[in-house]
């Protein structure tokens, strides 16, 4: 079963809104009228694609034997789920490394960034081994360092190949060294000594978290709000994940491919649109989608469909070619032995509705 595509390749959505008066007391405004956007049949795919992706992820859950799905581009290839805490690499994060240790401010904040730094379990799992407790009070960078460098000289991957962490460039090397990841131990340092865990709670929105983030060297804007989201999951800070969004790459990718006319919006407010539109689009579809047990998508979640929407349309909608022009997808599915026990953020109030003993 693959996803069908609308008849109507440019659906005008109305996101027009009528003009109010305004009170005689407001200081004069500026009002532009949006004209209406409009749709190309990978719109109708992104729907299809987070209904199925998210079936997928229940059927797996209930312990049903694959394959989980019809779609031959979803059995074939390596999608995330259409909710991003789903992830195995976030599970991991959220249970393992958030919420196990220390529950301080500043050693949550400690492990968090030290796993994002290289996101992958593997290396995580070294420095455990390798090291015990992983903590800001017993860290040594030469600890750290050595551990990382002779898994590296043993031909060891340090980083997730999920995305690219930058290096940083000149500015950077001169700062913290050449090697990478030397560089990303000593950014860390640099941001723990800069009290980052007490200003982070100080905060007054998850912009404002992001802004600071965003402030230290080889953080740009996608891994800023990767870091302010992953921070989110735990209690250092509690913003709703529906208050703030920042489109990567990939996201944009898959806008340019659902709208033939954004209608004036940007990016963000696109992402705001899918969020807010979610039931009704779902409905119209005739699609039952199954939430995340009352947990509506997030913004954070729809910005992921974008990468993955512009993901499934190289094959499906190949006669969109987004911005990047690529026109295959890398990763095929493989089944991970190891099972997944799906645990999350227990301010959701949603864990005690996941079924016992189950694995994804």
């Amino acid at each position: 079963m693959s996803f069908s595509s609308s008849n109507d390749p440019q659906r005008n959505l109305p996101l027009n809104t009528n003009s109010t008066a305004i009170p005689a007391s407001c200081p004069p405004q500026v009002l532009v009228r949006l004209s209406t956007a409009k749709t190309t049949p990978v719109y109708e795919s992104y729907w299809r694609f987070a209904a199925e992706r998210q079936a997928i992820f229940f059927r797996r859950l209930e312990g049903r034997p694959g394959p989980w799905t019809e779609d031959p581009i979803l059995r074939n290839h390596k999608f995330t789920n259409a909710y991003r805490a789903s992830d195995r690499v976030s599970q991991y994060l959220i249970r393992e490394v958030i919420y196990r240790g220390d529950p301080s401010v500043t050693e949550v904040c400690f492990r968090t960034l030290l796993f994002k730094f290289f996101n992958r379990i593997a290396t995580w799992e070294l420095l455990v081994h390798e090291l015990g407790d992983i903590s800001w009070t017993n860290y040594r960078f030469e600890e750290y360092d050595r551990v990382l460098g002779h898994a590296l000289a043993q031909g060891a991957r340090l980083y997730s190949a999920a995305y690219i962490m930058p290096s940083g460039g000149r500015a950077a090397a001169a700062l913290y060294g050449r090697r990478k990841h030397r560089m990303h131990l000593r950014l860390l340092e640099t941001m723990m000594r800069d009290e980052l865990p007490a200003r982070l709670v100080a905060c007054a929105s998850m912009a404002e978290a992001f802004r600071l983030l965003r402030a230290y060297p080889s953080i740009g804007d996608f891994l800023a709000y990767q870091f302010v989201t992953d921070l989110n999951y735990s209690t250092l800070i509690n913003f709703s994940e529906m208050s703030f969004v920042v489109p990567g790459p990939g996201a944009r990718d898959g806008i340019r491919k659902c709208f033939a006319d954004p209608g004036g919006l940007s990016d963000a407010d696109l992402i705001k649109l899918m969020a807010d539109r979610q039931e009704q689009d779902f409905t119209a579809l005739g699609l039952s989608f199954r939430s995340l047990w009352g947990r509506r998508l997030q913004l954070i979640d729809c910005q992921n469909l974008f990468c993955e929407v512009d993901k499934y349309a190289r094959v499906y909608h190949p006669e969109f070619t987004g911005l990047t022009g690529r026109t295959r997808i890398k990763q095929r599915f493989r089944q991970t032995a190891t099972p997944l026990h799906y645990w999350y953020p227990p301010k959701w109030e949603i864990n005690e509705h996941i079924p016992a003993k189950r694995t994804g």
